[in-house]
């Protein structure tokens, strides 16, 4: 408990018999519930989970092929269901690459009444940040860029999943639209923007060990960065007609189509390509800072 509120743990796991006990008996003591969703493991993830010591009131759910965005959305429903006081629903991963000391940082913006979500930050660290690999390092950087642009909000390392959510705006969400797969912090963080949610940053520790990512990079841009531009666009005509920046924004998004169209007959037009995207951005930016009731400067 904290501050009357309930905290609830939400671990996806799948394969993760050497680190899953470990994650459950390191959970804080104020952590009052936790749900392990094993998605098709075929290790002993499920026999480890259900043995694990621990503080809090842990259950495990077994599932198969859900993808990690279904297994959290499971868990978040998991405690829709079963608690019944105002609750945070933190998500915290079964690999163990999440700080159980970072957790009271990361659910306090929430119990204070400053934030509707919360994401962990890796990057506000510099000492902390060299320990993930260059690579990765490099695809947060080129994500947190395209989310910035999905979302209309400056995002930095969107794909920690290091999250908390309170359970008013979980009531709230739409489940039947959700998304299951490793762009799930991403979907997320365009669909709040578009909702107007508080979401807030928080510095978390990067941990890394000897666990494996299972995301195929190829695969991941392509299906990720899809769901973005179709989000993006989503999002941005249904606050068409709410924001005459949006509207503003819309045409010279449309101006830099207009441009790539008329390269065939006119080469040199693709040279206003980058100027439009670039006005429409932030045009873009700057409806979303008045609709989130933000400071309105670009």
């Amino acid at each position: 408990m904290m501050d009357e509120h309930a905290i609830c743990v939400v671990i996806p796991a799948r394969n993760e018999e050497e680190h899953i006990q470990k994650v459950l008996e390191t959970l804080p003591s104020f952590v009052d519930h936790a749900v392990v969703i094993d998605d098709g493991s075929t290790d002993s993830t499920y026999n480890r989970a259900t043995n694990a010591s621990s503080s809090a009131d842990v259950e495990v759910l077994q599932t198969q092929g859900i993808g990690v965005g279904g297994a959290i959305d499971l868990g978040h429903q998991h405690f829709l269901n079963t608690v019944e006081q105002p609750f945070v629903s933190v998500v915290m991963a079964g690999d163990g690459q999440m700080d159980p000391d970072d957790l009271c940082e990361v659910i306090k913006p929430i119990v204070n009444g400053l934030a509707d979500h919360v994401k962990g930050n890796r990057m506000l660290n510099p000492k902390d940040i060299e320990q993930m690999p260059k690579r990765r390092r490099r695809a947060s950087r080129i994500l947190g860029w395209l989310t910035t642009l999905a979302t209309g909000r400056v995002t930095k390392d969107p794909q920690c999943g290091y999250t908390a959510t309170s359970s008013t705006l979980l009531k709230e969400w739409d489940w039947d639209r959700s998304w299951s797969g490793y762009g799930y912090p991403n979907y997320w963080l365009i669909r709040l923007s578009s909702q107007g949610k508080r979401v807030v940053d928080v510095p978390v520790k990067a941990v890394y060990g000897d666990e494996q990512s299972g995301i195929r990079p190829l695969n991941f841009f392509l299906r990720v960065g899809l769901m973005m531009t179709i989000e993006h666009h989503r999002r941005a005509f249904h606050h068409l007609f709410k924001s005459p920046f949006m509207m503003l924004s819309f045409l010279f998004y449309l101006g830099g189509y207009v441009a790539i169209g008329m390269t065939l007959t006119q080469p040199f037009s693709i040279l206003s390509l980058p100027l439009c995207w670039w006005i429409a951005h932030r045009l873009d930016r700057l409806a979303m800072r008045r609709f989130s009731g933000g400071r309105t400067k670009i």
